[in-house]
């Protein structure tokens, strides 16, 4: 058992309330919330005092590509589709099952440094990325990025029977890439598996305006309506982008109980929009917040995408009120942990996943302590990341990694695998 002492404790549900006391974990649950209570008769395996900083629920990125890594920095300044097709695509089909192995690695170091507990991740070479993240001790939800023919449905099965269940730290979750990237027939064929399995589903969803114009070409209507009428929302799920949705898209997702994830960086940075948060909010709609992959960002900071939901919401809709801070850490938190379907990493309670982490509020952007939510919201920085834990295990602590692989080994073999892509 760990003891984590002289804290103050994040209380997060529908309000969020600060406490001061402690916090027991053992093995991979949390076994005590509440006042300080010293008992000499257990034996802790270590206690920690947290010296009056703040224990919260880790950040659950909702929305992720986490062995885009290797593309960090390399083909930016793009417009989405060019970006996208040109350059990224190209690329990618030379990753190997190892490069997808380090490269996975590469990103949980950096979810570790900015509190990140689990991110929602959609990517191909599975067995790679759930090996790294099982070897990371890091918790993922997977969930599918098939796209072209109806064959590729049978693959996105055998994914959905081969990894749920197989390790505590890991989910997987129906899904495909886009409806740009899939032909009616497999859209058709994983309505199917919806209905199958009676399984939420995941996908992008009009990321782009060319995207939603594109497919009402197609088929006379916007992708959340098409999806909608192929029985696809039936059972929920969640969406990543949202950002050009209309009214009748809003209600739509609203009535389906579909999570929207936004990814403010990403989409300013490839001149996507601004997704209508506020709107959707006012709707019921549950928002979580999501980094996208680090070819696109490029940073998988928490912090940076938190400010930026709040500030470009209170930008478009001129109201300095909009998108309060308190809504936000929600947003990356407990909203986040629903979307994802990780019911039992919400929150800082007994029986809990021990996923948390401590914000250290002994820093001059912290200080005065007027309201710490506030503080995280507006003035926080991956700096203020003291510690990250996640089933019970320590493995990001005061700028060290605990992960039984020296970090200089990934950076190192990253930048190999982008060297040889460029040299082939």
């Amino acid at each position: 058992m760990i003891r984590f002492h002289n804290a103050k404790i994040l209380k997060i549900d529908e309000e969020l309330n600060i406490i001061d006391g402690e916090v027991w974990t053992d093995n991979n649950k949390i076994v005590y919330v509440g006042e300080e209570k010293k008992n000499n008769e257990i034996e802790f395996e270590r206690e920690i005092n947290v010296k009056q900083n703040l224990i919260m629920p880790g950040f659950k990125n909702a929305h992720t590509h986490s062995p885009m890594t290797f593309l960090r920095s390399y083909a930016d300044d793009l417009p989405l589709q060019e970006w996208l097709f040109k350059q990224v695509f190209p690329m990618e089909d030379k990753l190997t099952e190892e490069d997808v192995y380090y490269l996975s690695k590469l990103a949980i170091l950096e979810y570790l440094t900015s509190g990140i507990t689990s991110s929602f991740d959609m990517y191909f070479k599975e067995n790679a990325y759930i090996q790294a993240n099982i070897d990371m001790g890091y918790r993922t939800v997977l969930c599918g990025s098939v796209s072209g023919e109806e064959s590729k449905s049978y693959e996105l099965e055998e994914n959905f029977l081969k990894y749920n269940n197989m390790n505590p730290l890991i989910s997987y979750r129906l899904g495909f890439h886009a409806e740009y990237t899939a032909n009616i027939e497999l859209l058709r064929a994983i309505s199917n598996l919806v209905h199958k399995y009676k399984a939420p589903l995941s996908t992008h969803n009009s990321e782009t305006k060319k995207e939603v114009l594109e497919c009402i070409e197609r088929y006379g209507k916007t992708p959340t309506k098409l999806f909608d009428e192929l029985g696809m929302y039936d059972y929920g799920g969640t969406n990543f982008h949202c950002v050009h949705v209309n009214e009748e898209d809003m209600q739509i997702l609203k009535e389906k109980n579909i999570s929207v994830i936004t990814n403010p960086a990403s989409n300013l940075k490839l001149a996507s929009g601004i997704a209508p948060i506020q709107k959707m909010m006012n709707l019921g709609i549950n928002i979580g917040i999501g980094t996208d992959g680090a070819a696109s960002n490029n940073s998988l900071d928490m912090f940076k995408e938190m400010f930026l939901v709040t500030a470009l919401q209170k930008y478009i809709q001129n109201d300095a009120s909009t998108c309060p801070a308190d809504k936000v850490l929600q947003m990356a938190t407990i909203n986040g942990a629903r979307a994802m379907g990780l019911n039992n990493c919400e929150k800082i309670e007994e029986g809990q996943e021990a996923d948390l982490i401590i914000i250290d509020l002994n820093m001059p952007n912290m200080q005065p302590q007027n309201d710490i939510i506030k503080n995280i919201i507006y003035s926080g920085s991956k700096s203020n990341v003291k510690l990250t834990m996640i089933a019970g295990k320590i493995l990001y602590e005061d700028g060290k990694f605990y992960i039984n692989q020296q970090p200089e080994e990934i950076y190192k073999k990253a930048n190999e695998i982008i060297r040889r892509m460029e040299s082939n």
